[in-house]
């Protein structure tokens, strides 16, 4: 009991972890119908700009740890959802009217831009987050030891997930997405900037994707500059799991996908949890091949 508690916990935290660079996938496909490829480097760039200012830039030294770590975590979403949005105007706004697959080479043409440029700052090499960055303390929970850093992990997901569905559904603005993402051509004949909606998508994906690098640093202790490929990977197959262009449907499927890959790494082999993970996407999409909660999706811009 004590170790399935602890595979669900893991889990849940790396399902978070997936559910929030699912969210920049889905938002994006929802909006626009495309799979933005350089999302994960993205997440990557989120990682380790984590790295350069707790460390580089003495954050670390100038404020106590925890207050260092939230404004490093406030200051990564903000720096990454900036470089989402240029990418936006740089990479797939000239292309908008071009067909699908002039907008499918830009973004993984962009995907290796990014890959690149973090090897050739950073180095091909792994970096290491200090260890007194990383919280070391444990929590007992229903009679068990839980590491401190799980639940942080966990809750900071939940948080931002929360937030972002309090956004897209009590909010004008939040409104105004929903609106492009159902009709885009209707929205702009009722006044709304569809252009500004979509840089507004393009803001908060990779925000969130930016922050979920970092939490993947202080969780894992370790990254390296191709770890985008792998973790966008897997926040697509679980965007594509709960519907692509879902939100909840990203929500749930980062966090059902964290499990069962937790959960199959700790009672069959930890060399099998990948296959188990797309075996069950493959039986999930047969019997309902939009996913969970179903597909949404607007016409192409």
């Amino acid at each position: 009991m004590e170790q399935f508690f602890q595979q669900l916990l893991n889990g849940l935290a790396v399902g978070g972890i997936y559910a929030l660079v699912a969210l920049g996938y889905t938002m994006v496909y929802g909006v626009l119908k495309l799979i933005n490829f350089a999302h994960g480097d993205l997440f990557t760039i989120g990682a380790y700009l984590g790295l350069t200012l707790l460390v580089s830039c003495n954050l670390a030294g100038l404020l106590p740890p925890v207050a260092a770590v939230l404004a490093v975590f406030v200051m990564v979403g903000l720096l990454v959802a900036l470089i989402g949005c240029l990418l936006e105007r740089a990479a797939y706004r000239p292309l908008r009217t071009a067909g699908r697959l002039s907008a499918v080479v830009s973004a993984l043409g962009a995907s290796i831009f990014f890959q690149n440029a973090i090897m050739l700052i950073y180095g091909a090499r792994v970096y290491v987050y200090p260890d007194f960055l990383r919280p070391d303390f444990t929590v007992h929970l229903l009679g068990y030891a839980v590491p401190g850093v799980r639940l942080l992990v966990i809750a900071a997901s939940v948080l931002l997930m929360i937030g972002l569905w309090a956004f897209i559904q009590r909010t004008r603005m939040g409104a105004a997405v929903r609106a492009v993402a159902i009709d885009p051509g209707a929205a702009r004949l009722m006044g709304i900037n569809v252009d500004r909606v979509i840089s507004l998508v393009f803001l908060i994906g990779p925000g969130l994707g930016g922050a979920a690098g970092l939490m993947v640093g202080i969780y894992y202790g370790q990254l390296d500059f191709t770890m985008g490929w792998g973790y966008g990977l897997k926040a697509f197959t679980a965007a594509i799991l709960g519907g692509i262009g879902n939100i909840p449907g990203a929500m749930i499927g980062g966090l059902l996908l964290g499990v069962i890959e937790a959960l199959a790494a700790g009672y069959i082999a930890i060399a099998w949890k990948d296959a188990i993970a797309f075996l069950v996407l493959i039986l999930i999409l047969i019997i309902r091949p939009t996913g969970i909660l179903g597909e949404r999706t607007a016409e192409k811009l």
